[in-house]
C-alpha cells in the first residue's frame, strides 16, 4: 500500500470522496514542500507561531492525533503557498482547507515516523515516492 492509499484510508476516505482526496493530497504535498512553507519544520514553526503547536505536536508523535479545523487552518497556513497549491489541484483554496483539515493530521503523522521531523532531502524522497505511488 502506498502513502496515498495509507493516508486515505487513515483519514477513512472512500467512494466519491477518494479521487477529489487524492488530488488533494497531491496539492497538500506541494504545499508543504513549498519554500513558503519549509517542509514538516515549518509547518510545525507555523502551526506554533499561531498558537496551534500542541495539535501539530500530537501528529508528530506517537499519541492519537488532535483534530483541527479549516477555520484553525485558514488562521495558520501562509495564504499564498495555500491558494497556489488548490489552483494547481483544480480546487477553491477553502475546498482544499477542509480537505486539509481531515488528511493533514494522518499525513504529518506518516511523514514523521517515530516522531522524527523529516530533513528536506528525505522529505524530497518521500515526496517522490508519493508521485511514482500515485501514478501506478
Amino acid at each position: 500500500m502506498g502513502l496515498i492509499d495509507e493516508v486515505l484510508a487513515m483519514a477513512g476516505t472512500t467512494g466519491a470522496q477518494q479521487e477529489q482526496h487524492s488530488t488533494a493530497l497531491g496539492a497538500i504535498m506541494n504545499y508543504i514542500n513549498s519554500p513558503q512553507v519549509g517542509g514538516i519544520a515549518g509547518l510545525q514553526q507555523m502551526f506554533q507561531q499561531g498558537g496551534l503547536g500542541n495539535i501539530i505536536s500530537s501528529w508528530i508523535g506517537s499519541g492519537p492525533n488532535q483534530s483541527v479545523s479549516a477555520g484553525q487552518l485558514q488562521n495558520v497556513l501562509h495564504s499564498g503557498a495555500l491558494q497556489q497549491a488548490a489552483q494547481q489541484a483544480g480546487l477553491d483554496p477553502s475546498q482544499l482547507t477542509n480537505i486539509m483539515s481531515t488528511l493533514l493530521p494522518h499525513l504529518v503523522n506518516h511523514l514523521t515516523p517515530n516522531g522524527q521531523i523529516p530533513d528536506a532531502s528525505s522529505l524530497e524522497q518521500m515526496l517522490k515516492g508519493f508521485a511514482a505511488g500515485r501514478s501506478a
